[in-house]
């Protein structure tokens, strides 16, 4: 029986580990992506501390500060969540754990384009990860859907090994993404901006050689690198009849969500700024608010 289950070793989770911690909780985090999403940022400029850092190495400080303070981080995917009498049954693919108060920071996953043969092709010149598969594509011709700042900062980082990045975007401009990495993108010669396009298929045979915009353009390339946003894993919560608001978590200021015992921090959340430091204070919060209930005996 655990005083407090954490599902999410994002910065969110991570970041209630550490509070748990100094509140003395008997506590265990659950995750299969150490980091969560954060780990496959290419950088990282905006978290204090750290004028730059690459997201797999914040991530694992995060993690290691957690290890640090004897909480064990379990790499194992949640089946199922259950409640019963006041406690938590989280069944895992191989145990079967109980908790008196949960913590939900299970994030977002990426979105997929949902064109034929996307699956088909992953892997084989398409990516989801800039971070992961930048270094297969030196000397190559590569592109990324997507105007936010994951799609600009993927862009740069492959600029440093392809020799051509094209950006296709929706819109006529990057309204979406910061200033700065917009300014980054038109000062690097190897990038070129193609707006007011959208990817409506995938050409090639056993692997990615181009692609058909829906201008009717088709551009000619050896990888595609799919950023056009996150949905949030909101499984888990529904399983415990979580309120949502547009498939986001409803919590208050304290991180409580309508069921009794159940918190939610970081971007699964219905905030307003998904961002690493955003997500590192909810969850302190979260953890805060797991100790007063548990010291109340509520």
């Amino acid at each position: 029986m655990y005083d407090l289950i954490i599902i999410g070793a994002g910065p969110a989770g991570l970041s209630a580990a550490v509070y748990a911690a100094r509140y003395l909780m008997n506590t265990l985090v659950i995750g299969e992506l150490q980091g969560g999403l954060a780990s496959e940022a290419v950088e990282v400029c905006n978290f204090l501390t750290y004028d730059k850092i690459k997201g797999f190495e914040l991530a694992k400080k995060m993690a290691d500060h957690v290890r640090s303070l004897n909480i064990e981080i379990k790499p194992e995917n949640v089946k199922k969540i259950s409640k019963k009498n006041d406690v938590f049954e989280v069944e895992l693919d191989s145990d079967k754990l109980q908790a008196k108060k949960i913590i939900l920071a299970t994030g977002t996953k990426r979105r997929k384009l949902g064109l034929e043969n996307e699956h088909k092709f992953a892997g084989k010149g398409v990516s989801y990860c800039a971070t992961c598969d930048a270094a297969f594509f030196k000397d190559k011709v590569v592109g990324v859907v997507g105007g936010s700042n994951s799609a600009l900062t993927a862009a740069l980082l492959l600029a440093r090994f392809a020799k051509k990045v094209y950006i296709i975007y929706r819109q006529d401009k990057f309204f979406r993404a910061e200033p700065a990495w917009v300014k980054q993108v038109e000062e690097t010669k190897n990038i070129e901006s193609v707006f007011n396009s959208n990817v409506v298929e995938f050409l090639g045979e056993n692997r990615l050689t181009g692609i058909e915009l829906d201008t009717k353009k088709t551009l000619d390339m050896d990888g595609l690198f799919i950023e056009i946003g996150a949905d949030p894993n909101t499984e888990l919560a529904k399983q415990l009849d979580v309120k949502l608001e547009k498939d986001y978590i409803i919590v208050d200021k304290d991180q409580k969500t309508n069921i009794p015992g159940v918190f939610a921090a970081g971007d699964v959340c219905n905030n307003v700024m998904k961002q690493i430091i955003v997500a590192a204070g909810e969850g302190a919060i979260a953890a805060k608010s797991a100790f007063d209930e548990l010291k109340k005996g509520d």
